[in-house]
Parts: C-alpha cells; structure tokens; sequence
C-alpha cells in the first residue's frame, strides 16, 4: 500500500510532528509499505497529488493540521487519511466549542471564561490559582499557571514572557488541585488510565517530549470508581465528537473531592506518536506493538474512507 506519512508544517509543534512522522514511517516501512514523508508545505494540494498515496498518515500536529483545515484539504482530494475528520478537529482544538458539546451530555470540564490579554495587566479574570491557555493550541503550549507565589506580578505585569504575549485572546479557567491522568482511544475502546508525574512544575509541552522528565504510570493507582469514569467520559467524548481513529482524553483529578474531583481537560484529536508518547505507551500495555498499532490506524482510516464514499454514492 502506498502511504503518504504527513509531518512538519509550521506550528509550534512541529518538532515533535517530525518526531511522530519518522516514527510512523519507518514502522510502515517495516510492514511492507511504500513510503513517501511529506513534510508539510503552502503547497500541501501539490504534494499530496504527486504523492498519489492509498491513505495518508496525518502525523501534523497543531494548526493547521490538527484544526481542520488540512482535512479539508484532504476531503476535496478525495483522499483517505487517519484521525478525526473537518468538522471533529474544528470543534476538538477550541475548548470553548469542545464544552459546549460535552458539559450537556454530562461530562464535566472546568468552568472558565474567555479573556482579552490586555485585560490581564488591569485584574485577574478569577481568583488565584487560575490557568491561563490558548483557545486553540495543543500539547499545553501557552499555558501559564498564575498562582500568588508566581513572579507574574499581581496583576500581570506587562514585561512578564507569558502567553498573553502571543494571544490575543486567552482561556482563563479555575487550576485543579490533584493528579494528572490522561486516556487514549482507539477505534472505539478505551484503552487505560496514565497518570503523569512531571520531575518538577505541570505536565507542559517540555515534560511531554523530554526523556526523564515525567514519569508514567500505566496503568494508573486509582480507585476502581475513578478509573472506570475516566474511561467512560473518554469513550463518550471520543463518541460525541465523532473522533476517528485514535484521541486522547486528559483529566485532572482532585482526590480529596473524590468523583465530584474529576473534571476533563480537553480531547486530542492528533495524540502524539513519539516514542515518549501515551497512545503507543497504552497500546503497548494492552499487548499491541507500535507497529500494530500503525497498521491499525491505517486500516481505521481506509475502512472509514470506504464506507463514507459508500455513503455518498
């Protein structure tokens, strides 16, 4: 089979898309496939015409290859790709759009608010602790924990490197006490709960693609009744999205609430596939191997792409 492996692009996470994307070639390789790398350009309906590929690996990650955009590409291309379509990547990487579909179906996430940056050298938009993030980024690039013993300055100051450099716009939401614990999808089974323990600080961007930098315990030390939500909200996000392929689900959990201590954070649609990451980790436990579990995604993607042409005839 003719595999198109799409990595690069210009986001803030293109190394690790590199990094995923090389990955993924070299198992395909490994399985028989004909390979061909894309590392992603302004060109992108070019490339992946004189590619002329059965199905194209998306390893993006980030806009826009994680927002949508490329899966339009690909749709008016006609082309079968895995992971979640336009419409699921739309929603999934905006966590405003992401809870209102999720917070009525019962699924609970962290009460926030949308704020101007500008507006956060005036007041804090809510009491301290607070969480400030993109709307629309991945892989916790741009987040900021604002706590009083931070050296932001109270209020942030202006001079201060944060994300409010970068956005014009930012989520502000409520910082949750506890445990970091995350839950990949794949095809439509949870696999199982990771909890995530940074060396020092949260599980940001450096600690998700640094060796030694955080410590993965799969699966997680929890109460049977807290694992067994954590799978369940995941596989219901993963559902309500209309997720294809894989995702990846990640909570924060207070213990000293118990289950009312639970609240997810976001859904990945386009989870990593470094060595480092989650998805392989999990499969891994659940007695697949990283080259399984490509061939996988691949054939989730193909028997997608035919029923959906099938759909349309």
């Amino acid at each position: 089979m003719k595999v198109a492996v799409l990595m690069g692009g210009w986001s803030a996470e293109r190394e690790v898309s590199l990094t995923s994307g090389r990955g993924i070639a070299e198992a395909c390789r490994s399985l028989g496939h004909d390979v061909t790398e894309i590392d992603m350009g302004r060109n992108l309906g070019q490339q992946l015409m004189d590619a002329a590929p059965d199905v194209v690996f998306n390893a993006l990650h980030g806009t826009p290859g994680e927002d949508g955009t490329v899966q339009g590409v690909m749709d008016l291309l006609g082309l079968a790709y895995t992971h979640s379509g336009l419409t699921t990547s739309a929603i999934a990487i905006d966590k405003e759009l992401t809870k209102a579909l999720l917070v009525p179906a019962g699924i609970p996430m962290p009460k926030g608010r949308l704020v101007a940056s500008e507006r956060l050298f005036e007041a804090d938009p809510l009491p301290r602790p607070y969480v400030l993030k993109p709307v629309n980024e991945g892989s916790s690039v741009g987040v900021a924990i604002v706590t009083d013993e931070s050296n932001y300055g109270q209020p942030i100051r202006r001079d201060v490197p944060g994300p409010w450099m970068e956005f014009e716009t930012l989520l502000a939401e409520p910082f949750i006490a506890g445990k970091e614990l995350t839950v990949a999808v794949l095809g439509d089974e949870a696999l199982a709960v990771t909890e995530l323990k940074p060396a020092q600080g949260f599980y940001d961007y450096d600690a998700k693609y640094t060796d030694g930098l955080t410590v993965h315990i799969c699966p997680a030390e929890l109460p049977p009744q807290i694992e067994e939500a954590c799978l369940a909200h995941a596989l219901a996000a993963h559902r309500l999205l209309g997720c294809r392929g894989t995702s990846r689900s990640d909570f924060r959990w207070d213990p000293a609430q118990g289950l009312a201590g639970l609240y997810l954070l976001e859904v990945n649609t386009q989870p990593g596939m470094t060595p480092l990451s989650l998805v392989p980790e999990q499969a891994k436990y659940r007695g697949m191997s990283y080259e399984q579990l490509v061939q996988r995604l691949i054939d989730l993607a193909v028997a997608d792409h035919r029923q959906r042409k099938g759909g349309q005839a």
